[in-house]
């Protein structure tokens, strides 16, 4: 049965993924408020004076970069969520949350959320890439919770009941959980699946959905950067059509989704693995994955390290994984005869064979030998990007501002990355007059940093916190397509009742993609927070950060 839509709502989520259901679950009424009890006694202090965290202000996460104690990958308001939600999260098991979600009907505002995916989930209800679903996640379990119901909520309510400390759940269950989350937190009537959007553009009182006649106030963008594969190049496409699995399996790429593949296929299948390497100045993300955590990514990166050693050395290597026996993975595939790594190389030639279904390859090595290779089958998998080609041109250009960094070789050119808007997410996740980004389009892709942008959104929508635009401006491109009537009249903005609007406090410009700590071992930090907790009390006594004048210098 086909689900209406409304004709005229406050807000439009497009997407439908963790961000979107986070966003939406707040919108329905359920207030975040700091309950207290944090072991960062600045923050503490702040918030005790003003609880509730729609009144998100720049000074609250002010100290961060000046600590040990918080990562500077993410976003400083999504670090500032993450802590709050889980205080020493890398070191403690289950922390207790100074988080609590408060039901406040009278300020839920009308919204929809509308992804183009089958059921909730946004990329965790896909397969973009050919890789088996059940690897694990990069995050624990206990890192993937959704408010108001948990992922232990979660197994408690199927059955399972196991334990979920320290465990990485594959794809396909954080995919049924994100699936049951709208209805076990009663927000379903407003998450729409299986539904395109296009032609977004602004009109002089809000936007309108022009494929779906839907008009609204402010407009609130979740639909990610992982939804469309970058493709081979037409010298490689003839490959991608072949799928012999007698014949070894060409992978080109360096992250995640190689790994994955390489990870999926059987293990007596041979791998010809081209990759770039540069650990100087562009290493692979792999190599920040903890050998004991994360044992199958830190094989794969550690077969491409010793590929790039025997490269570029005249006596073979020795791998440093045989001296790694606690990691099993390893000893899942005879690794020096069925990988072969051949970092920096370039595809020069492709001739296929219909007869015997595989196709030889000429490849120029880094050494600049050119050597051939008969392969089967293709994974080209160097990367995925967002796409913005729902919005018209002029809101485009809006939103990307002089920020655009989208790929120059991607067409269409509304294809981005997480870099494309993260200098405009440094400075407001509002990145045009009441257009507001959140999750991976702003940068951070764990689950873990999307509460805060959801948060800082829900503010501006909800009034609490101003907007950095005047509210007399104008788009400098406002587009007013005469094509569709108002069916309503959107209601005036809400006032705003903070003083202080969001801002980067001068902060470095982060490119990030959440994924810089996984070489640490959460387990074993504990010394380090100590560390941490002693420089934290020392110039909290000081009373620097309230105007004093620091250790060791009294008041005149």
């Amino acid at each position: 049965m086909a689900v209406s839509l409304p004709r005229c709502v406050d807000t439009v989520i497009i997407g439908n993924g963790p961000s979107a259901l986070i966003l939406s679950y707040i919108l329905h009424g359920h207030i975040p408020y700091y309950i207290g009890g944090h072991h960062d006694a600045i923050l503490d202090q702040k918030l005790s004076a003003n609880p509730s965290l729609l009144h998100l202000t720049p000074d609250l996460y002010a100290h961060f970069l000046s600590s040990l104690r918080y990562s500077t990958q993410g976003l400083p308001v999504n670090t500032l969520l993450d802590t709050l939600i889980r205080p020493n999260a890398d070191t403690e098991t289950n922390p207790k949350s100074c988080v609590e979600w408060r039901y406040e009907p009278e300020k839920a505002i009308s919204h929809v959320a509308i992804g183009q995916t089958s059921q909730p989930g946004g990329q965790w209800a896909e397969s973009p890439v050919s890789a088996s679903a059940d690897i694990g996640t990069l995050s624990y379990a206990e890192q993937l919770s959704l408010p108001g119901y948990s992922y232990a909520d979660h197994l408690a309510k199927s059955g399972k009941g196991e334990q979920c400390d320290f465990v990485r759940p594959s794809r396909t269950e954080v995919a049924d959980y994100l699936k049951a989350y709208p209805d076990a937190v009663e927000i379903s009537d407003t998450i729409r699946t299986g539904i395109r959007v296009d032609n977004v553009y602004r009109t002089v009182d809000g936007f309108v959905i022009g494929s779906l006649g839907i008009r609204c106030k402010h407009l609130v963008l979740a639909s990610g950067i992982f939804t469309v594969n970058i493709p081979p190049p037409p010298l490689l496409a003839p490959i991608a059509q072949i799928e012999s699995r007698e014949k070894p399996l060409l992978v080109i790429g360096s992250g995640f989704s190689a790994a994955d593949v390489i990870i999926s296929t059987p293990p007596n299948r041979k791998i010809i693995h081209i990759y770039q390497w540069a650990p100087d100045t562009r290493p692979s993300p792999l190599r920040g994955c903890h050998h004991s955590a994360y044992p199958e990514y830190a094989t794969v990166y550690r077969q491409m390290k010793l590929g790039a050693l025997s490269s570029s050395k005249s006596l073979s290597a020795k791998s440093p994984m045989l001296r790694r026996k606690s990691n099993p993975f390893f000893k899942q595939r005879d690794w020096a005869s069925l990988y072969e790594g051949l970092p920096n190389a370039e595809v020069l030639k492709v001739s296929t064979s219909d007869s015997t279904k595989s196709a030889r390859v000429t490849v120029r090595l880094a050494s600049g030998e050119e050597t051939t290779r008969e392969v089967g089958g293709l994974a080209y998998v160097v990367g995925r990007r967002g796409s913005l080609d729902y919005l018209s041109p002029d809101l485009l250009a809006e939103v990307l501002g002089s920020s655009n960094e989208a790929t120059p070789d991607l067409s269409p050119p509304a294809l981005i990355s997480g870099r494309t808007l993260r200098a405009k997410a440094e400075s407001s996740l509002e990145v045009a007059k009441n257009v507001f980004i959140i999750g991976s389009l702003a940068g951070d892709s764990l689950i873990r940093h999307a509460v805060g942008g959801c948060v800082f959104a829900a503010g501006r929508i909800l009034g609490a916190i101003p907007s950095t635009f005047s509210p007399l401006s104008s788009p400098s491109r406002a587009s007013f397509t005469p094509r569709s009537t108002s069916p309503c009249r959107l209601s005036e903005a809400a006032s705003d009742t903070s003083s202080t609007p969001p801002a980067a406090n001068g902060s470095p410009v982060i490119i990030a993609n959440g994924h810089e700590d996984l070489h640490l071992d959460r387990r074993k930090l504990s010394r380090g927070v100590e560390v941490a907790n002693v420089e934290n009390r020392y110039w909290v006594d000081s009373g620097w950060w309230a105007g004093g004048l620091g250790p060791g210098k009294p008041d005149v």
